[in-house]
């Protein structure tokens, strides 16, 4: 089970529903990922598309991800809400929206606005009812998943429908209590483009266990025969990126470019 506390319904005084007070060409919506579950999502959308459809019904921004443009889903930690994801990070995601990504990033059951209580299984499930919604709407767009911490560890490398995520980047990977990381998920069935971030400074993750998954990924790359490109960047200490602050890197957007 994960480490979750209570301050996942943080900041009480910030309205979910108006990413803009945060963030520019952003359009908060709702999804029901199961029965009496709704989970609160953010879409950034690449720079001009905003305004472009502002007066339009509601939901016109979901009819926007069939333009040929590419997707981040970002699933965060396990802290705060996209809310505090976003202002922390605002800078990374007005970049990626410059660049012509669509950003997602949702509050998993039981963060910010999103009904119900946290748990390991809900927070999978959420995860890839989004990754299906999104793929249901972008038709043949790229999509990659961009878990930071306890975000990486919500989705399979396979998901269950059988087609391989496109493109997958994990940002201080989690490991979860009580299991060796030889055991972790990803390492077992890697199909899919991996990246690995990791902060040579980390004290909530250790930078040891990102690099241990790296390790084990190649060598699944190879048991498998597989042609998915694995990679690691590690950030020296010297830069004080900790466990939070890898956006900060200049030649990030490069990086994972």
């Amino acid at each position: 089970m994960y480490d979750l506390i209570a301050a996942v319904r943080l900041p009480f005084f910030v309205d979910l529903s108006r990413p803009e007070d945060v963030l520019n060409n952003t359009w908060n919506f709702y999804l029901n990922t199961e029965e009496d579950i709704s989970v609160g999502v953010w879409h950034t959308l690449p720079v001009g598309q905003y305004e472009e459809n502002d007066g339009r019904e509601p939901g016109w921004h979901q009819e926007t991800l069939g333009d040929g443009h590419p997707v981040v889903i970002y699933l965060h930690g396990n802290v705060g809400t996209r809310w505090n994801i976003i202002s922390i990070f605002i800078s990374f995601f007005q970049i990626l929206s410059a660049a012509g990504y669509h950003v997602f990033s949702l509050d998993y059951r039981g963060f910010g606005d999103s009904s119900g209580e946290p748990s390991e299984s809900g927070l999978t499930t959420d995860a890839l009812f989004l990754y299906h919604w999104v793929k249901r709407h972008s038709r043949a767009c790229l999509v990659c998943l961009w878990g930071h911490s306890l975000g990486s560890g919500q989705f399979p490398v396979t998901l269950p429908s059988g087609f391989p995520v496109e493109a997958l980047i994990l940002e201080a990977p989690y490991t979860r209590i009580g299991e060796v990381v030889e055991s972790h998920a990803l390492a077992k069935t890697l199909t899919s483009p991996l990246m690995i971030l990791h902060s040579e400074d980390d004290g909530v993750v250790p930078h040891h266990m990102g690099l241990k998954l790296y390790q084990i990924s190649l060598q699944t790359r190879r048991r498998l025969n597989t042609s998915a490109e694995v990679k690691m960047i590690s950030f020296s200490a010297r830069h004080g990126y900790s466990h939070n602050n890898v956006y900060l890197e200049p030649g990030l957007p490069t990086m994972v470019g």
